[in-house]
């Protein structure tokens, strides 16, 4: 029997929906995430913050020794220079100042993000080289964009979407003149990087290679136990005679008790 015209028929009156599941597929990747994100930064800053007093930069990307940084929004002011990260992000959110990564939490499901107050550091320290200022002109903020709530007590620069603009308005001390905002908005705009495919593929280039790095120096030194397969993890003796002493331990201890020497 020939389905041909029964298959051209479904095909026919289904086609319509392929646009419909690529558009779902994108709206839920991390990448619309990230640039919805920041574009609901983006219309907070232009609606609650005087375009006389602020001057927006967006999507800035630095060159640094090891490569390059790109920050989401810089905002400067005669009250210093505000550096903003942003995270659009669900469910509950744990974290404090020192961790390197917090954690989110969604019903079970809980995943690890890298701290955003020390992914920031590296975007303000690189304004600061830059623009060769006073640090503390130079203002870290965090802004949470989306359905999520803190369950653990956060500084006062880590915020909800509104919550930025309290914290910047909060800085009512005139550091910058006139002159000297103009001199800083134009040596950021001379020092970035032009925007483009080009200059975002560099980038995420250069951030995988730094994510690998590091994933390279806690993998052991053969990514792999001997006895499970799992990855190994540098681990620490907390007792006994090797107290202190560094180790590769698997990574699904104590279900597997695999070590190797440190070398």
């Amino acid at each position: 029997m020939d389905f041909s015209p029964i298959l051209s028929q479904i095909y026919s009156s289904l086609w319509y929906l392929i646009p419909f599941f690529v558009l779902v597929g994108v709206v839920k990747s991390p990448w619309f995430k990230g640039v919805f994100g920041e574009f609901q930064v983006n219309m907070l800053l232009k609606l609650f913050l005087s375009k006389d007093d602020y001057h927006l930069i967006k999507n800035v990307t630095l060159r640094t020794e090891d490569g390059t940084t790109q920050i989401d929004h810089i905002l400067v002011s005669k009250y210093g220079v505000f550096v903003l990260e942003t995270k659009n992000m669900k469910g509950w959110i744990f974290g404090s100042i020192s961790q390197k990564s917090w954690t989110q939490k969604i019903y079970r499901h809980t995943s690890k993000f890298q701290n955003p107050l020390h992914q920031n550091y590296k975007h303000t320290k690189t304004l600061e080289e830059i623009l060769k200022v006073d640090p503390g002109y130079i203002h870290s903020v965090i802004v949470f964009i989306g359905d999520n709530t803190f369950k653990t007590e956060m500084p006062e620069n880590v915020t909800y979407a509104r919550g930025c603009i309290e914290f910047i308005k909060s800085k009512q001390i005139e550091v910058f003149e006139s002159s000297q905002v103009i001199a800083i908005v134009n040596e950021i705009e001379s020092g970035r990087l032009k925007r483009g495919i080009t200059t975002n593929r560099d980038h995420v280039a250069h951030v995988r290679t730094i994510v690998q790095s590091k994933e390279d120096s806690t993998a052991g030194p053969t990514n792999c136990c001997p006895k499970c397969g799992s990855a190994m993890i540098v681990r620490e003796s907390k007792r006994g005679e090797n107290v202190g002493r560094k180790f590769w331990g698997c990574s699904s201890f104590p279900r597997c008790r695999s070590v190797l020497a440190y070398e």
